[in-house]
């Protein structure tokens, strides 16, 4: 396996985090291009430090988002936004080192979060952007 910094996904996952999931530290994750797997339908993981290793190092929580390149990048930027959206979703509120499991992700939540997503980025018909948290 290869791995390589993949600075053009770190934008839009950076972007996502800020609109979707601001319990996500953006400077504690980072994302990842992977080459030559061997796993079969595998498109993306998401990894962490485990709790005992993080005590260990006395550091804090820390994800890192692989996206399998052979798959994740022939996919339609659609596609690839609820990829990273679905990674996004296994880091928990509490952003401690855990993971959200496919009972909270999955394609239902995936979707639902897409839409909010496309609409917070895009705007209304007006242009600008809408706040779901004003009253």
């Amino acid at each position: 396996m290869k791995y390589e910094y993949a600075p053009d996904l770190q934008v839009i996952s950076d972007e996502i985090s800020q609109l979707l999931f601001p319990h996500v530290k953006l400077g504690r994750v980072r994302c990842f291009r992977s080459y030559g797997t061997s796993s079969r339908g595998t498109i993306a993981r998401c990894h962490t430090i485990g709790k005992l290793i993080q005590k260990a190092l006395n550091t804090d929580a820390f994800y890192v988002l692989e996206f399998i390149s052979e798959r994740f990048d022939k996919m339609d930027s659609e596609e690839q936004i609820k990829v990273i959206i679905h990674e996004l979703m296994h880091i928990p509120s509490t952003f401690g080192g855990g993971f959200r499991h496919h009972d909270h992700v999955h394609e239902g939540n995936v979707e639902k979060n897409y839409r909010t997503y496309k609409l917070l980025k895009d705007g209304g018909e007006d242009g600008e952007r809408k706040s779901f948290f004003r009253f």
